[in-house]
């Protein structure tokens, strides 16, 4: 059962949840800052025929939900319309580290006339979350297939990757304000660049590159862009990327062709000069997100794993799969020179179309997102092992996660 949404504006978070506590009924509320929550977009025009992503004829809108992590098991506060699409990481959510407001891409909509029934799209959508409920306060245009958003950690840039264009658009950020600031071009129109995080001292950035298979590592002068000529290498098809707390590690999922072989995730390592790719490690077919849990110790892979692809297919396969790596030191007798190395601790089922993760603020919690099922997995996460509590449903193919900590 979903909550019902009639709280006042300006309720905080903790109040709306201790209303809730005292009365039974669940008084609607938003994020406030310190508050344990994530936003997921969810969309519901996208689907797979035969393994190919499809648009849905008069579909319903899309849309962002808010989800309470702050309890357990987690539960859905409440759902607002903005254009959003899973085509791409799911990575096309960001959220301010105060958690007043957060950007959502869309890189597809909706086109009947299409023979695939969508087409790239470029909207950016500003939401204030700090009223009940949360409202998108502007709407910009980025390149097209708009989808990675990045916040810069001083708050005055974001970065959006735009996989039709092979560019990035470069906007400034005030007082929840985006303006436009210009278009940085990869240099190849078929880049394909999906993927994207920016360095916690805000001067480079990393971006994945599909299309040419590649990792870029860009200089941020203010709003100036420039690429640096050394391409770093990870594997077939980079894609989703993520930083860690410290700003010095960075992963990156390589999804190869999408055709059944075992793909890969790397391990960069920005402490070094130049930054470098310092381990790569098998993971199921189709890793589609990595996500650094909050204190740094481990990574959370989702693979789809086939499940998009037709039952008839040799390679097709009913689940999903979440896979939890460690980051630890080489042994001492190791002939590496990678300052650390990924270990597999734990691997588990999910849904089907397995897309997005995120993490409690205390890393206790992990969620998985299941398009094909329109819900969330649910996980108890302590030292390494995961226990799988009830699946949260959601109004639509939850696609990406945001949380307002790393």
């Amino acid at each position: 059962m979903q909550p019902n949404v009639h709280a006042k504006p300006g309720v905080s978070l903790r109040e709306g949840l201790l209303a809730a506590a005292l009365t039974g009924v669940l008084a609607f509320a938003y994020p406030a800052f310190g508050a344990d929550f994530a936003l997921s977009g969810n969309d519901n025009h996208t689907t797979v025929v035969d393994g190919k992503p499809r648009g849905l004829a008069n579909p319903k809108p899309d849309n962002v939900s808010v989800i309470d992590l702050g309890q357990y098991p987690p539960r859905l506060l409440g759902t607002v319309e903005v254009p959003y699409s899973d085509i791409g990481p799911p990575t096309a959510i960001a959220v301010a580290p105060d958690g007043s407001f957060a950007i959502v891409s869309s890189s597809t909509r909706a086109d009947a006339a299409s023979p695939d029934g969508a087409v790239p799209d470029n909207r950016v959508s500003v939401l204030d979350l700090t009223v009940s409920p949360p409202k998108v306060i502007q709407q910009v245009q980025a390149g097209m297939g708009a989808t990675t958003v990045r916040i810069s950690p001083d708050g005055h840039l974001v970065l959006v990757a735009n996989r039709n264009d092979g560019t990035l658009s470069i906007f400034t950020l005030a007082e929840r304000h985006l303006t436009p600031a210009g278009t940085f071009s990869l240099g190849n129109p078929k880049s394909i660049p999906q993927g994207l995080v920016i360095s916690k001292d805000g001067k480079t950035a990393l971006v994945s590159r599909a299309g040419d298979h590649i990792v870029s590592l860009i200089h941020i002068n203010g709003t100036t862009l420039s690429l640096d000529p050394r391409p770093i290498t990870t594997g077939v098809t980079p894609d989703t990327m993520d930083i860690d707390a410290t700003g010095r590690f960075v992963v990156v999922t390589n999804v190869g062709r999408g055709d059944g072989d075992v793909d890969t995730i790397s391990l960069i390592d920005l402490s070094l000069s130049p930054p470098r790719t310092v381990d790569t490690v098998a993971v199921p077919s189709g890793p589609e997100s990595a996500k650094f849990s909050p204190n740094g110790k481990y990574i959370a892979v989702s693979s789809i794993n086939g499940s998009i692809k037709s039952p008839g297919n040799p390679f097709y396969h009913e689940h999903g799969i979440l896979t939890i790596f460690a980051l630890e030191h080489p042994p001492a007798n190791a002939l590496t020179t990678a300052g650390r190395m990924l270990r597999r601790v734990a691997q588990v089922p999910l849904g089907g179309w397995a897309q997005g993760i995120a993490f409690s603020r205390d890393g206790h919690i992990i969620l998985g997102q299941n398009f094909r099922e329109h819900s969330l997995a649910v996980f108890r996460f302590s030292n390494g092992q995961l226990e799988r509590g009830p699946d949260l449903p959601m109004p639509g193919g939850p696609a990406a996660f945001a949380t307002p900590w790393p």
